[in-house]
């Protein structure tokens, strides 16, 4: 007999959590997420998302066993923004069983009717900001660092209930040998351009980080405004996110375009720290995850190129060439082996282009999808 239970307390988040390591045991592809990080992200009083928004989480038992989670999130910034009401879901993870997952869909969206809502769109944790999107091809492999991974049959699940596709996102591969390095030979011709107009492009200070962050959220709330869904990030949402990111953060590929000291440009990829995770059992720091993580970071071979952008009124300068070439200069030094650009909107031809440009291969792709309720 499956149930439905709202998770409440300590002990209820933690199963929550766990759930997937149970589920995707024998999967060789399956990343255990860090449990601190996800604990914190989900504890209201820990991660600023709970300030302005609301989430409740379910889980569905059979007898003893958890065989299905969700997340029910209400985005006030959104749909204050988007002058919308529209529900979200997340943290989805399921058995591959129809009944399963429709108890977790039409519960999801129970509560997010009576929050007043009339769209469910996911799965997003909790928007666009963070971790999205359903992996839909491209099954072959684990996933980079920060992206999400789940099994064919989730498609199924959703399709069956009555989602239907809202847009796609696409993933982009690049190794060794097989990318076009021309950015990096006309770096010394592009960076001579840029002078002229009085733009210079750096590394981020990581002695001055709080300040080099108060800037560049600037530079990614107006770069990222036109994306489809896009939300502008707190203060808060953006210190918390550039606090995570500072622990495996490489500044040879945090990179800054300012004019006249003003930052104007941002590019950030970060190393891929997936091979290392998948051996921190249940993704446990404490008390000997963490050695791991650290002792094995010179271990890394790829990066993941997360964003890249330039705000309205200064792009096709040549910027974009500059920061792109500055990081493949700087995975060239490593001497690393694999990249992937991600995610990238299906339709936004502009930034495809550039990156198919270089020959980079789309080899992944992930949807979100979207029902009325």
């Amino acid at each position: 007999m499956k149930k439905v239970i709202a998770v409440k307390g300590s002990k209820g988040l933690k199963s929550f959590i766990d759930f997937p390591h149970t589920l995707f045991k024998d999967d060789p592809n399956y990343v255990p997420e860090l449990f601190i990080a996800q604990r914190d992200m989900l504890t209201p009083r820990k991660h600023p998302f709970h300030e302005h928004s609301k989430v409740q989480l379910f889980l569905v038992y059979d007898d003893q066993e958890v065989v299905g989670r969700i997340a029910a999130i209400r985005n006030n910034n959104h749909n204050a923004l988007h002058h919308s009401t529209d529900g979200f879901f997340g943290f989805f993870e399921c058995i591959n069983d129809q009944e399963t997952a429709d108890l977790l869909f039409h519960t999801a969206a129970q509560w997010l009717k009576d929050q007043g809502l009339n769209t469910v769109i996911g799965p997003v944790n909790f928007s666009t900001n963070e971790t999205c999107g359903l992996l839909i091809d491209g099954f072959d492999g684990s996933p980079m660092v920060m992206m999400p991974y789940n099994p064919p049959y989730y498609l199924q699940l959703l399709e069956n209930f009555g989602f239907s596709k809202r847009m796609d996102l696409r993933a982009y591969y690049y190794e060794t040998g097989a990318y076009d390095d021309r950015s990096v030979k006309l770096l010394d011709i592009i960076q001579e351009r840029l002078k002229r107009a009085s733009i210079t492009v750096r590394k981020i200070n990581m002695k001055n980080f709080a300040e080099e962050v108060r800037a560049v959220k600037e530079v990614y709330n107006k770069a990222w405004d036109s994306n489809l869904g896009f939300v502008p990030m707190t203060d808060k949402e953006f210190d918390h996110m550039a606090k995570d990111l500072k622990l495996i953060l490489d500044p040879d590929f945090c990179l800054v375009a300012e004019q006249n000291g003003k930052l104007i440009g941002f590019a950030l990829a970060i190393p891929d720290i997936n091979p290392i995770l998948k051996t921190i059992k249940k993704g446990r720091l404490l008390p000997f995850g963490i050695f791991k993580l650290l002792g094995m970071k010179k271990k890394i071979k790829g990066i993941r190129i997360m964003t890249l952008g330039v705000v309205d009124g200064y792009r096709k300068m040549g910027i974009e060439a500059c920061l792109y070439g500055l990081i493949i200069k700087a995975f060239q030094e490593k001497n690393y082996t694999y990249a992937e650009a991600s995610w990238t909107l299906e339709h936004n031809d502009l930034v495809n282009k550039a990156i198919e440009r270089i020959n980079g291969i789309p080899y992944r792709k992930y949807r979100i999808l979207e029902k009325s309720l």
